[in-house]
């Protein structure tokens, strides 16, 4: 599979800074099985990053399991937090620990397997050129594997409508594989991003976007997890929705005011011109 970004890049500008330290960052909620396996294989895949796991105080011991696997390896950290508050509070936890201890980029993996370590180093290494790289299923070399037809209409479809509403110029803007340079991470307003579930990427494109920084895309293959159950649900995909919807008309009411402004401001120029 090619690992080349979607999006030409400029020559890497004076400011930005090689990568050296790289944190991945892996949300978990009843995970017990999983994360062993996920943690082994992003070791394997990318030796020298930090790996930071953040429990949301799960039952099923979760987070003793991260407790044991950082007791045996000093490049595994855990963050236990006090109760399930969703994906966009954990990763925001994690960016905020990143960002702390001088890490350059900050990786965002699921831990059920779905997102594969093995294609880490490519987004790493796209993102020497960028602020924000997304692993994305929806362009040229990208696949999903053992997703139901609905899951992909779903995906394709949410992808669809949030670049008619936002005017995002990513293909997979809902994409949780994701490698955000901490010095992009700093120049966001991350407390205006409240999404809690999926949306939560969406809301992070447009904003990273909105301050003027660059994202490019990595095809990736994505496959279902295996073991335990999908935190996908019908208020994840309503929040997602109903969140873009309100951005994308916000939006919209700014374009045409803008509109207004500008045609206003021509009647004025021709009135003076034609006096």
């Amino acid at each position: 599979m090619s690992s080349s970004p979607n999006t030409g890049v400029s020559p890497q500008p004076p400011d930005r800074r090689p990568i050296e330290r790289v944190v991945v960052l892996i949300p978990t909620y009843n995970e017990r099985e999983n994360l062993p396996r996920i943690v082994a294989r992003v070791r394997a895949s990318a030796p020298t990053a930090d790996i930071l796991v953040l429990d949301d105080n799960s039952p099923d011991g979760t987070g003793e399991v991260a407790d044991q696997l950082a007791a045996n390896d000093p490049q595994v950290h855990v963050l236990h937090r006090t109760a399930k508050q969703g994906l966009g509070a954990a990763y925001k936890a994690g960016f905020a620990w990143a960002i702390d201890r001088g890490y350059d980029a900050a990786v965002e993996m699921d831990a059920d397997g779905s997102h594969q370590p093995e294609q880490l180093p490519s987004l790493l290494q796209a993102a020497e050129h960028a602020d924000l790289v997304i692993g994305s299923r929806w362009i040229k070399g990208g696949a999903v594997v053992n997703w139901p037809l609905y899951r992909k209409v779903i995906s394709v479809g949410g992808n669809v409508y949030v670049k008619l509403m936002l005017g995002l110029p990513v293909n997979d803007a809902t994409g949780g594989f994701r490698v955000y340079r901490t010095s992009a991470l700093r120049k966001m307003d991350l407390e205006s991003v409240d999404s809690a579930g999926y949306g939560f990427q969406v809301d992070m494109t447009a904003e990273l976007l909105r301050v003027g920084l660059t994202a490019v895309e990595v095809p990736i293959e994505f496959i279902e997890r295996e073991v335990g159950e999908s935190k996908m649900n019908g208020d994840i995909v309503k929040e997602a929705f109903l969140n873009v919807g309100k951005h994308g008309l916000a939006r919209r009411k700014r374009q045409l005011r803008d509109l207004i402004v500008r045609g206003r401001t021509t009647w004025r120029e021709r009135q003076w011109h034609d006096a």
